[in-house]
């Protein structure tokens, strides 16, 4: 059977000071800083197990540029289980090991809550000094982009080239409903006068379909090795195609649709035919630009297929491999029955009027809104105040957020979002991290996603491995954490 899909989302946000020249790399700084000096956290990451050069093919490719790691930058770990971070010139803020989508899409809007607390922190700390202010998007408009990544718990005796096969088409194509929408074009892969309006905004920077660097290069399917757990069991898919999404909807069919195919190809379940593309990356650049969803892709065995018409299939499969396996692998069979549920509801909306779902998916919000706007002012798509108002529709403060007045609908509420800055998941290892980091924040010197280590003022340090990311629950070890007064008792109890 599937390894349960414990999944996670890391997301760069795009910063810019207003008024000046600001250095990304200190702005991100001055923000993670100043939420870390607020909330009074000093926890760092430690980097001991980090191995981002590690491929999932055995070998690299020549001229092949693993991920750098930047030891240096602002770095800490938060109580809820999330890291948060300065990543090349962006806050980044990954979330918290979740078991199903819905809580990966809890605390993936718990992320959005602690940059806006973050700008507040800094506004405070510095209040002569121009604020930072945050978006949730992926491209500046000027050709770099930035990413809104993925990881997903695999079994690893399955082989990665099996992976790899089986997920391409449901990368190129899920953008349809995980799309974040994005005014115009900025890489020669598109002719900018002729594309006014794209699915994604990440879609156009892919180059390749397999490879390990996700800066240059991108490929569809990354290929990183970096398990963060036990390496003889399991194996962590690491998706670097998607975009940050402000749509909740978005986000819970972005990561339930995903671990239902990655579930899948554990088990040795298909599609009744191959629905590879011929040219992948092309396909990908041409579902974006196609907003009549009609436009044939040519398939890798000479036949042709719509985007949609894709989705469908995999729909249809999934839908069988739940009624003949269940549905455990995703966490919450309830949670991923909702999942099929909405897929199925989305696909009939793109299908018959996707204008139907603008209080659902980004895009088609945008979109929507773009247009009202180009009709009641009579611009074309080349005047920059669309760009502008694509830009704010990401901006993260309330009061500008124009994400945040169109009201999409809603799967989480705020009172437990708020509850998940600060409390962990109960369903993975990020409970055990999060309610030690709470407890007894000056004894753990520096924790990572398979490790804590502690300082009880007697040499050497102490590690504590946690190398199965189900284990550590609260079910697991909230009797334990309850019974030790001091970690010293924790560690022992441990031992024993």
């Amino acid at each position: 059977m599937a390894t349960v899909k414990v999944c996670g989302i890391e997301t760069e946000y795009g910063i810019h000071v207003p008024g000046g020249d600001g250095n990304p790399i200190t702005a991100s700084s001055l923000l993670v800083n100043a939420y870390a000096t607020q909330a009074d956290r000093r926890t760092g990451w430690d980097f001991e197990d980090e191995t981002p050069a590690n491929d999932a093919r055995g070998f690299s490719r020549e001229g092949t540029m693993a991920p750098v790691v930047e030891t240096h930058l602002a770095n800490t770990v938060l109580t809820n289980g999330a890291r948060y971070y300065v990543d090349h010139a962006h806050p980044e803020y990954s979330s918290p090991e979740c078991a199903d989508p819905l809580t990966c899409v809890l605390y993936d809007k718990a992320g959005e809550e602690v940059l806006r607390r973050s700008m507040r922190a800094a506004a405070q700390l510095f209040p002569d000094a121009p604020t930072p202010v945050v978006y949730k998007n992926n491209s500046d408009g000027k050709g770099n982009s930035y990413g809104c990544h993925e990881n997903y718990l695999m079994d690893r005796d399955v082989p990665f080239t099996k992976v790899a096969a089986a997920i391409v088409p449901h990368f190129v194509t899920r953008q349809l409903y995980a799309g974040a929408g994005k005014v115009g074009a900025e890489t020669p892969a598109l002719d900018r006068d002729r594309v006014h309006f794209q699915i994604s905004q990440r879609a156009e920077f892919f180059e390749e379909v397999i490879g390990l660097e996700t800066t240059l290069k991108r490929p569809i399917v990354n290929t990183r090795d970096e398990p963060h757990a036990d390496p003889r069991r399991f194996r962590r898919l690491h998706v670097i195609v998607g975009d940050a999404n402000l749509s909740e909807i978005a986000t819970f069919l972005k990561i339930g649709t995903t671990s239902l195919v990655l579930s899948m190809v554990e088990d040795d379940v298909a599609p009744s035919r191959d629905l590879t593309p011929a040219d992948p990356v092309r396909a990908m650049h041409e579902v974006s630009t196609d907003l009549s969803l009609e436009r044939p892709i040519t398939m890798a065995d000479g036949s042709t297929a719509t985007a949609l018409g894709i989705q469908w299939e995999l729909y249809t499969a999934a839908r069988k491999y739940a009624d003949h396996f269940g549905l455990a692998c995703l966490g919450n069979e309830h949670v991923a029955e909702q999942v099929l549920e909405r897929w199925e509801h989305v696909l009939h909306g793109l299908e018959q009027d996707p204008a139907s779902l603008d209080h659902e998916l980004d895009w088609v919000a945008k979109r929507k809104l773009v247009e009202a706007y180009r009709e009641r002012h009579g611009c074309g798509w080349s005047d920059g105040r669309l760009a502008a108002l694509d830009l704010q529709y990401h901006d993260l403060r309330p009061e500008r957020s124009l994400y945040a007045r169109l009201g999409l609908e809603r799967l989480v509420d705020d009172e437990s979002v708020v509850r998940a800055v600060t409390v962990p998941p109960a369903e993975t290892r990020a409970w055990f991290r999060g309610q030690c980091l709470t407890r007894w924040p000056d004894a753990v010197v520096t924790a990572n996603w398979d490790s804590l280590v502690f300082d009880l003022g007697t040499d050497p340090l102490r590690r504590v491995p946690m190398m199965d990311p189900l284990r550590g629950t609260a079910a697991h070890t909230q009797a334990l954490l309850d019974a030790s007064a001091t970690p010293a008792q924790l560690l022992e109890k441990l031992s024993a």
